[in-house]
């Protein structure tokens, strides 16, 4: 039986003269065919062998998403080596880090600034190239890709390196057999999505996630393995012409992005004239009667004239063949899934870690999605709650380990089980939801254990003007949240009395400081994949949380 990788090769030499990858470009495209893509692929293991990169060594990829980057990508695996893909937006000294941690013989880059920082912190063992250097010296034009070195199913294929919410990030091994059974799991679902009666249409799918994210690389790779037409975005800010242009099927999203177009759209219709402000609202509460069994006559027409002259022109935004839209990384707020369901837009959800191959869970397209949940666990795969609700789960998809980490891979995986970190809950349909981080609960000194993260939620959704709120009281008597962005605090306090009301008193907000300074990936605050660092934001801002905790005291 192939192997991943074979079928890749065998569904490019299959696709011969049809485009199977593409890069935008303002209005046009750089495209690729499946002979095309593999005679870089050839040209780029050419480079490899006289760089004298053998089976297991380590070689990281550090540029943005391109033709190239697929084809050297494809060309180390086709090798035998282990790539191991960096994120350009992390500072030199963490992917230093990262390239002596694996023992990279070599760094393959478009970032010369960036690798020249690195350059200069790097183990002296690191050979550097760029990505020019690789494709410039060598040409294999009309020849014949080679079949993939043999790779036996415990072979590691690749290293990601974990986020780093509370400390150092860790390289995550995944091996062919890990991509075997992910691959097969991820085409599944993506056939119940393009299902139609009479026929079989290419995908059409765009992609802007770098893919030093586990999740982003697989679904690059599960299009190479499809019959697909991949868009790669080169300009993020002109995400909504490229999507436009791209027309896809369907694309993988973080719910910073579905957030923001909802702000966008809601921010657009208040300045809009109060026919058009009215036929929304009427049209929105009519569909969400609708969706609870409650709608009436009226509500057919408020939601026919919204679909004709509002919501139909949103959706085509994204193109006229847009299926669905993806949505992992972080839980999506079910106001913000049910808005796109409104626009007539299914948003599916997965969940999953880099040490799941990316994915655990899935919504199925057949299926009514429950807001909220991120789906039913895969094929193959089983997933139980363990102590303090923690989410656990074993299967083929379980990384071989943590590079060079033998003790924190045991205390990941114990008994054949990888402990998430996550608290989640499932529901009798086997839909799971994911309530918050087991090392983010806060411990109040009354014995209370909190998740912040939906308090957290629900207070962003009731003050959108907040780039950021986070709750904060380990080992305190009671919460206190700090919010930031430009926001007053007469909003956050009715915000935060809305949201008490619904809650237990040890669940209650009792103070709350506003702070200008906003938590980003640059300042520390925030993961490459926008996860709050909570340690950091605790130490930098330590003088407001005690002055919270002085002034609620003096004022009792």
């Amino acid at each position: 039986m192939a192997n991943f990788l074979e079928t890749i090769f065998e569904q490019l030499h299959r696709a011969d003269s049809r485009v199977v990858l593409r890069e935008i470009r303002g209005s046009e495209f750089t495209s690729v065919s499946g002979n095309e893509l593999l005679e870089q692929v050839q040209s780029a293991r050419q480079f490899l062998r006289g760089a004298q990169l053998r089976p297991g060594d380590r070689c990281a990829l550090l540029g943005a998403n391109s033709v190239r980057w697929v084809a050297v990508d494809l060309a180390l695996m086709a090798e035998g080596a282990i790539a191991v893909p960096l994120y350009s937006r992390q500072a030199p000294g963490e992917l230093a880090g990262m390239i002596k941690d694996c023992g990279a013989r070599l760094l393959i880059h478009s970032e010369s600034d960036l690798a020249e920082a690195i350059a200069r912190i790097a183990p002296d063992g690191t050979r550097q190239v760029t990505f020019d250097e690789v494709f410039g010296k060598r040409s294999a034009a009309g020849a014949i890709a080679e079949p993939p070195t043999n790779r036996a199913g415990n072979d590691f294929v690749t290293i990601i390196y974990t986020s780093g919410t509370s400390g150092e990030p860790k390289g995550v091994c995944l091996t062919v057999n890990n991509l075997n059974h992910m691959l097969g799991c991820t085409t599944e679902r993506l056939d119940q999505l393009m299902y139609q009666p009479g026929g079989k249409a290419i995908d059409r799918v765009f992609h802007y996630l770098p893919m030093n994210f586990a999740a982003s690389w697989l679904l690059m790779l599960s299009c190479l393995t499809r019959e697909s037409v991949l868009t790669l975005s080169t300009d993020l800010s002109k995400l909504a012409d490229e999507i436009r242009i791209a027309a896809p099927h369907y694309f993988l999203n973080v719910p910073t992005l579905l957030e923001r177009v909802r702000r966008g759209v809601e921010e657009a219709i208040a300045k809009r004239p109060a026919p058009i402000r009215t036929l929304f609202a009427k049209a929105r509460d009519a569909w969400q009667r609708r969706r609870v069994g409650r709608g009436n006559t009226a509500d057919t027409l408020w939601l026919a004239l919204g679909r004709k002259m509002i919501f139909g022109q949103i959706k085509r935004r994204f193109g006229q063949n847009l299926r669905a839209l993806i949505c992992g990384s972080a839980p999506l707020a079910p106001e913000t899934q049910q808005f796109f369901s409104m626009l007539g837009i299914p948003v599916l959800q997965a969940y999953g870690l880099t040490e799941t191959t990316g994915i655990c869970t899935m919504d199925d397209p057949r299926l009514p999605v429950d807001p909220g949940a991120v789906g039913p666990a895969i094929s193959g795969i089983e997933m139980k709650l363990s102590e303090n609700e923690e989410i656990v789960v074993r299967g083929p998809h379980i990384f071989a380990g943590y590079w060079n980490r033998p003790e924190a891979t045991a205390l990941a995986v114990r008994d054949g089980w990888f402990h998430t970190g996550d608290q989640g809950e499932v529901n009798v349909r086997g839909n799971w939801r994911i309530i918050g981080r087991i090392k983010n609960l806060i411990i109040l000194n009354s014995g209370h254990n909190i998740a912040p993260e939906p308090i957290e939620d629900r207070l962003a959704q009731k003050i959108p003007q907040a780039h950021n709120v986070v709750l904060v009281g380990n080992g305190r008597g009671y919460l206190c949240a700090l919010i930031a962005g430009p926001v007053e605090a007469s909003v956050v306090q009715r915000a935060i009395d809305e949201v008490n009301g619904e809650l237990p008193h040890y669940r209650q907000v009792r103070n709350f400081a506003v702070v200008a300074e906003g938590l980003t990936f640059e300042n520390g605050m925030l993961t490459a994949n926008g996860k709050l660092r909570r340690d950091a934001v605790n130490a930098r801002f330590a003088a407001e949380i005690n002055a919270m905790y002085q002034a609620r005291a003096a004022a009792v």
